[in-house]
């Protein structure tokens, strides 16, 4: 796919619904919310707890369609507590008796993250794969960006592309309940 070009987008509807469609396979995605008709209303939940504010919200077009998606966060980002009870009634009708998992993932994957300030990729995610959006996608943000960037990669066929642009693995992350593994990643520039 060629002719994929990037813009900042507001529209958190659209980013749910791209980035739903994108992790449709995703093990990690799957093993909190099983049903795929559940994942717009999680995705909408994580970008109401402020994910991806202050413009940190890109999407991917070609052709006029909107073929990916990525989320943003600046060093420093923390969820506002408004933001985080929205986000916790988001997640508690997406996920039902399976919230809870959502909360152990992000206590594990806390445990991986760094000291410092650091740019932080939450959700990046393409409709098709092997066609160039998620590489576009990074390059959009990643070429000019200075300072650490780390994230959680929930797929470990992503993996090399994350290394493709500096990315290490920093360790391995095995959910509880039978869960996937998730392997955090990080570019220090």
């Amino acid at each position: 796919m060629s002719d994929i070009s990037v813009v900042a987008s507001t529209d958190k509807k659209l980013v749910s619904d791209v980035l739903a469609q994108a992790f449709i396979d995703d093990p990690v995605v799957r093993w909190m919310a099983p049903d795929p008709a559940k994942h717009r209303a999680f995705f909408r939940a994580m970008l109401t707890t402020g994910h991806g504010r202050e413009n940190g919200l890109d999407v991917a077009m070609h052709d006029g369609v909107v073929v990916g998606a990525s989320v943003w966060d600046p060093p420093g980002f923390t969820t506002r507590k408004v933001d985080e009870l929205r986000g916790i009634l988001g997640f508690i009708r997406a996920l039902g008796q399976r919230a809870s998992y959502g909360q152990d993932l992000e206590r594990l994957c806390a445990e991986h993250r760094p000291d410092e300030p650091y740019w932080y990729l939450p959700l990046i995610g393409a409709t098709a794969h092997g066609q160039g959006i998620g590489t576009t996608l990074l390059h959009a943000r990643l070429d000019d960006m200075r300072g650490p960037v780390h994230l959680e990669a929930s797929n470990e066929v992503n993996v090399p592309l994350y290394e493709r642009f500096g990315f290490e693995v920093n360790g391995e992350i095995q959910l509880p309940n039978d869960g996937p593994k998730l392997w955090p990643m990080r570019r220090r520039r």
